[in-house]
């Protein structure tokens, strides 16, 4: 049985994906690069160390990995107020909360946003522990992440839930199973493929699944 339930929180419990890819759009303008922004949306929810490369080739990373990841900080950071929890974040924690499980958030976000994403739902009051990208070495889908989070309440075996094919990759790295809700931009099958049991509308919908005992499966 699991005993900790593991949660991304871009694009899974706050709407942010969107800004996160015109952030990138901008740094990558603001040197000469012109990716488009599906091909930046389709590599949201792995790391930044990672996503330059993925986006724009490695050589884009070695000629401009470092200034990009800057110019992306300064860029989001002015788009940071725009972002909002997805309905029913809150309740989702808390149902899981009353069900004996611990909850840790598992962003790899800079400390200073995933401060202001739990703020936006009060998240430090209910979570038992969350993480930055301080806390792992390798960013998704390297399982790195995930490991630090449950290390981070003593747990025994977690369930991942994210919006993006990189945490259930993540997850599967882990050994852990994963869910999926569809907030981040990816389609059932995609997430599935990428090893997602089951896929959700949103926080709503996976809160409604687990007083319906969705959680006993695992």
């Amino acid at each position: 049985m699991i005993d900790t339930v593991i949660l991304d929180v871009d694009g899974t419990l706050v709407d942010s994906n969107y800004h996160h890819a015109l952030a990138w759009s901008r740094a990558f303008a603001g040197h000469g690069l012109n990716p488009p922004l599906w091909r930046i949306h389709r590599a949201i929810g792995m790391g930044g160390d990672k996503l330059v490369a993925e986006v724009a080739g490695q050589q884009a990373e070695e000629d401009h990995g470092d200034a990009l990841r800057e110019r992306w900080t300064d860029e989001f950071d002015q788009l940071i107020e725009q972002i909002r929890p997805f309905a029913g974040t809150r309740t989702l924690l808390e149902t899981l909360k009353e069900r004996g499980l611990h909850v840790v958030l598992a962003s790899s976000g800079q400390p200073q946003h995933v401060e202001a994403f739990l703020d936006l739902f009060d998240g430090k009051s209910v979570a038992d522990g969350w993480t930055t990208a301080e806390d792992a070495k390798e960013s998704k889908p390297a399982a790195d992440l995930l490991e630090a989070a449950l290390a981070r309440v003593d747990g025994s075996r977690g369930l991942m839930v994210g919006d993006a094919t990189w945490d259930a990759r993540a997850a599967a790295a882990a050994g852990m199973p994963s869910l999926g809700v569809r907030t981040g931009g990816f389609a059932d099958a995609e997430l599935r493929e990428a090893g997602a049991f089951a896929v959700f509308d949103g926080p709503e919908a996976l809160t409604d699944a687990v007083t319906q005992g969705l959680l006993d499966r695992f």
